[in-house]
Formats: structure tokens, sequence, C-alpha cells
């Protein structure tokens, strides 16, 4: 592509640059001009206008992010994105339903390395989508795009984007109550986890309230419907064999992680009662801020593996936002007090 300064006799059919205010209006940036622009140029009493004119292996900006959005999804339906109709060098990749991004980050590495104009840009991998949430957006940074660049890219990126969906579809919420505890505070947590299972498009089947005993907890669980089974106690989980743990294993199920390098969030345990996934809910989940049973909960509702080896990588980038109504918070206020 060749790009600058011509006069006004060699701009027939280049691609203008830049916007140019008129008396009679604006030609706008990127328009291919034609002699009537010409003309409207000329009576303005320009002599050279800015352009970008295309070489012969040259793909125009619309047609390679279009080509290039078709490489990344080729299976609309299937990866779970719509893709937008190309403007401007730009196409969008939105989710059509709620689930996790999920990104081949070697080749989309790849692509953006292949030429400046050439970029894809995602959330990051992982990230909570619902219906119609950007996910990934095409950028063609210039007029046209070397033909050679973009077929690799095409070949180096095909597939790499999609949105896992949410499988399981229902859940079920155990909450423990202890002497003295206040009921606006079940209530809290009820709201919370009920928000936060809506936003999977689950629906929380079944809430139960039991005393804070290792055999009401077993009992709850036994008779729980839900695919994947929740428990928040009226006293945190402290051990592995703390009394929501211990229920678990009385049920039949196991507890295989106590634990998680996120905070807030720590006090999470995750563990299996047949084909079931169980969590033990931290009591941070009271509140809707982001905690690490949020990343939990949304890989094991698209049937995503969590065990020890992906809870522990969950540490970088694991300090997440305090939440100010923590009763212990990380930092004292007064930290001269510390």
């Amino acid at each position: 592509m060749r790009f600058g300064p011509v006069p006004l006799d060699q701009a027939e059919g280049a691609i203008l640059a830049h916007s140019v205010p008129l008396p009679d209006g604006r030609l706008r940036k990127g328009g291919v001009l034609g002699a009537a622009d010409i003309a409207r140029l000329a009576a303005a009493g320009l002599a050279e206008v800015t352009v970008a004119r295309l070489d012969p292996d040259d793909v125009a900006e619309d047609e390679a992010a279009a080509r290039l959005a078709a490489a990344l999804v080729p299976d609309p339906a299937g990866q779970g994105l719509s893709v937008s109709t190309a403007f401007t060098g730009r196409v969008n990749l939105n989710a059509v339903g709620p689930g996790l991004a999920d990104l081949d980050t070697a080749a989309i590495h790849a692509l953006n390395r292949i030429h400046p104009a050439l970029t894809l840009a995602t959330l990051p991998p992982l990230t909570r989508v619902t219906g119609g949430v950007l996910t990934g957006t095409v950028k063609i940074i210039a007029y046209a795009v070397p033909a050679a660049a973009l077929t690799e890219a095409c070949m180096v990126a095909r597939g790499a984007i999609r949105v896992l969906p949410v499988q399981r579809r229902t859940a079920s919420l155990i909450l423990t109550e202890v002497p003295g505890m206040e009921e606006k505070l079940a209530a809290k947590g009820a709201r919370a986890v009920a928000a936060r299972v809506a936003a999977l498009g689950m629906t929380l089947v079944q809430t139960v309230t039991v005393p804070h005993q290792t055999a009401a907890v077993a009992d709850a669980l036994r008779t729980a419907s839900g695919e994947m089974l929740l428990i928040l106690t009226g006293s945190a989980t402290s051990d592995l064999h703390d009394t929501a743990p211990e229920g678990l294993r009385q049920a039949g199920g196991t507890v295989t992680r106590f634990g998680m390098p996120v905070d807030p969030g720590n006090l999470l345990f995750v563990g299996q009662l047949g084909d079931r996934p169980v969590i033990g809910l931290p009591g941070c989940a009271r509140s809707p801020a982001l905690n690490g049973a949020d990343w939990v909960l949304e890989r094991l509702a698209c049937a995503l593996p969590v065990g020890d080896d992906q809870i522990a990588a969950m540490g970088v980038g694991g300090l997440l936002k305090e939440i100010p109504t923590r009763p212990q918070a990380r930092e004292p206020k007064d930290k001269s007090r510390a």
C-alpha cells in the first residue's frame, strides 16, 4: 500500500486517508474517491489530497477483517459466537450465551506477530461472558494489508476463539446456621449465590437451611437434586476436617481440595458426590463482589476440570479487589498501627 499526498488528478480511485471539511459538507476518511469527489475538492481550492493506494497484492480493510474473522470463527454456532459485518476494518465477535471465553493464546500471539496491521484483541482467558458480550474484536489498522500476511494469519489462528457453554444447568444450595446467627446474613448469602447461578444461565432449584452439624450437612447433600451442590456455612470452614467437608464425606463423597491462593476466597473446598461437583463456598460468597469461588463455580458449570493444578494456577492474578465488608481486611485502615 502506498500512502501520502497526491495531486488531485492522480487521486481518483484512491482511498481518502483523512476526512476533509468542504463548504458543502465533508468527505469522510476511508471512502474511495470518485470523479464527483475530485470535483468538490477542486472547487474548494485544494490541489492535493492525502490518500492510500492499494498495490495489486493488497486486501482492503473490510475484506481483510471479514476473512480473518471467518478463519477465527469458522463455526459460529459451535463456537458460541456471532460475527458482525465488517465496518471500517473491524469485526466484532460476541458471545451468544453464557459461558467462558476459551482462547488458543499461542495462536492469537502468533497472529498478532504476523503484521502490525492485523490484530485480534480478546477478553482474558476464561472470562465469564453472557449473551451479547464482546469477546473479541478483529481490527485492521490500515486501509489494506498484504494478501500473504492475511493468508498466514488465517491459517495460524483458525478457530482460536470460542465460548465454552455452561453444561451443568441446575444447582442446590445448602446453608448452615449457627446459634445466634442473624437471619439476614443467611438471606444475604442466598441472594448472592442465586445471582451468581443465574448469571451463568443456571437455575437454583433448591435452597435448604440446616443446623451447622456434620450429620445435617450430610443428610442435605444426600437429598439435594441439583447438578452442582453448593454449601455456604454459617461458620467459616477452617480445616480440611471441619463440619462441611466432614458432612460431604459422611454423605459418601470426597474432598479433593481445601484452600486456594485467591483472596478473597481462600477458605473454599471442592469435592465430589457421585458425578456431581460440590463447592464449599467461602464466607465472602455472601458479597456480590468477585472472589475465588466465582472462578471455581464458572469452570465447574462449564464442565472444566478443577483440581489441585488448576486451583494452584489461580494464584497469579488471584489478588482480587478487597471487599469492604469483610470482618478482617487484608490491611488495617490505620497502617501506622499495623
